[in-house]
């Protein structure tokens, strides 16, 4: 059973937002159900949009196992990472902290060094004080090292020394080098006799790339991608040796899915937190065989359609060991959609009537919100009871409502327990929240949204996504303007100042671009 359906979305989460909006006047609930501690699931989808499930209205694809989650858990309309790319989105997720707060936090090469300090507060952190196992499967993307990275040897600081136990990852994204996996700090497989080495800014002598060696692809790039070829795919970077250690793109979501599903089974015994966070649809995007044509919509629709599987697979796993009564999951995704994100796959051409964004504005890489309000859904068997919530959520509210769930003290952050929230007990959510793009910021408060004026291109070409930059403020009232179509900063002024103060208050002015946003 479906959460929404077609032509009537919009007009369920309008409805939703008037009731919603009503209930919030009530008192926050106190909850009993950290009397024992639950296991605590993070699944972490890469760059899928609001309208990319079955369960948030899409028609032309089918998530049926997401959906079970979407059904028997709590559905949030009004959940949003903290940025409309990966790596801020990631740093809040697992630091509590706003990521324009750290100069580093932006989209990282493969060759970033670490953008966490070693001495920052983070969620594992937190739950490993409150006696839990922690573990990361899937992407970083957070950066490695302190630079100048030997990836001959232990590659760290990485995941294991901000809180992690246990890490098997990649280190950025799938279409940036290193295309190796990294297991507790060392790359798997790899020969010494044949070293890794990476660079973003110089290719190696003899090493064929994207644009020099156009005959060698199995993928051609759009844009951007056109270094080092790796499985047939060029990629962002350069990259020479480690040809045994390199992945076999097709066979990621079964080998990270491997590694979780062994986790869990054995360190059951224990409480544990596991952050899984999964590479679809991401590009470049090269679903396994067994789903090549799944979805009707070529590899981004396929790997859609693999990425459910594939939860639907770990859910079982989770049952099969008697952990779901014990386990709080909770599904996102790090930003909202994006189809020609640098190669040519047919995202665009066989897209047909699917809405990756739901009816909202923009992408990824946006102001608008569908850069940044993404799909949420929270599952807890027999604890969470199913329903659907408008209240306002960031994933960063994460940190500070599992250590409430823990009872674990935490440092002060721009996280917000919103655990009764989170959990159902309550439909109050956030007052107001800064989401970003590419360093620019902009403020939504209750069901306004404002955008302070940005110099800059109002249209990213390449992927075809408005940014959300205009010479003029822009305000808009998501609960009768959901797709953003109407600009009413010069008919609501009042609105208007109010909304600069909140955001001035919160963001303060050091950006020289928000400087005009002081008022007279």
């Amino acid at each position: 059973m479906k959460k929404f359906s077609g032509s009537i979305y919009i007009l369920v989460v309008f409805l939703l937002s008037i009731s919603c909006n009503n209930s919030n006047k009530e008192k926050k609930q106190d909850i009993s159900i950290n009397s024992e501690k639950p296991n605590i699931i993070i699944i972490y989808l890469d760059d899928l949009g609001y309208g990319d499930l079955s369960c948030y209205g899409a028609t032309e694809i089918s998530t049926p196992n997401i959906d079970n989650l979407a059904n028997e858990g709590l559905l949030f309309t009004n959940a949003y990472a903290s940025s409309a790319t990966c790596t801020p989105s990631r740093y809040a997720l697992i630091t509590g902290s706003y990521p324009w707060k750290n100069k580093d936090a932006k989209i990282l090469p493969g060759s970033a060094p670490l953008i966490i300090s070693l001495e920052e507060q983070t969620l594992p952190k937190i739950l490993k004080t409150a006696g839990y196992q922690t573990a990361i499967v899937g992407k970083w993307h957070l950066g490695l090292g302190l630079g100048n990275l030997n990836w001959n040897e232990r590659v760290s600081p990485g995941p294991n020394e901000v809180g992690f136990d246990y890490s098997y990852i990649m280190a950025a994204t799938q279409d940036r080098v290193p295309t190796v996996y990294i297991e507790n700090g060392d790359v798997v497989g790899l020969d010494k006799n044949d070293p890794i080495e990476i660079n973003y800014n110089t290719n190696f002598k003899g090493q064929p790339t994207g644009i020099n060696n156009p005959e060698l692809l199995t993928m051609k790039w759009h844009h951007g991608h056109n270094n080092s070829i790796v499985n047939g795919i060029p990629r962002i970077g350069f990259m020479k040796g480690g040809e045994k250690a390199k992945w076999t793109d097709e066979d990621m979501s079964d080998q990270f899915l491997e590694k979780a599903k062994n986790y869990i089974s054995k360190h059951k015994e224990k409480p544990f937190f596991l952050y899984y966070a999964l590479q679809q649809p991401h590009v470049p995007r090269t679903p396994n065989p067994r789903f090549v044509g799944a979805s009707g919509m070529g590899p981004r629709g396929d790997v859609i359609i693999e990425a459910d599987w594939t939860i639907g697979e770990f859910m079982k796993t989770l049952e099969k060991e008697g952990l779901l009564e014990n386990s709080l999951v909770i599904f996102s995704s790090d930003n909202g959609p994006v189809l020609n994100d640098g190669y040519f796959d047919d995202a665009v051409e066989k897209l047909g009537n699917h809405q990756p964004t739901g009816g909202l504005r923009g992408g990824k890489y946006s102001l608008f919100d569908a850069g940044t309000r993404i799909p949420f859904i929270t599952y807890w068997k027999g604890k969470i009871q199913p329903g659907i919530s408008n209240a306002l959520v960031c994933q960063m509210d994460l940190v500070a409502s599992i250590a409430e769930l823990t009872n674990t003290k935490i440092q002060p952050s721009d996280s917000q327990n919103l655990l009764n929230t989170f959990t159902g007990k309550s439909n109050i959510g956030r007052e107001s929240l800064i989401v970003e793009a590419n360093t620019k910021t902009a403020l939504r408060s209750g069901d306004w949204i404002m955008i302070p004026p940005y110099d800059g291109v109002s249209l990213n070409e390449d992927v075809n996504i408005e940014l959300g930059n205009s010479k003029e403020y822009q305000l808009y009232n998501l609960k009768t303007d959901i797709g953003q179509t109407t600009n009413l900063a010069s008919k609501n002024p009042e609105k208007l100042a109010e909304l600069k103060k909140e955001y001035l208050k919160i963001r303060g002015n050091e950006n020289i671009e928000i400087q005009e946003l002081e008022l007279k």
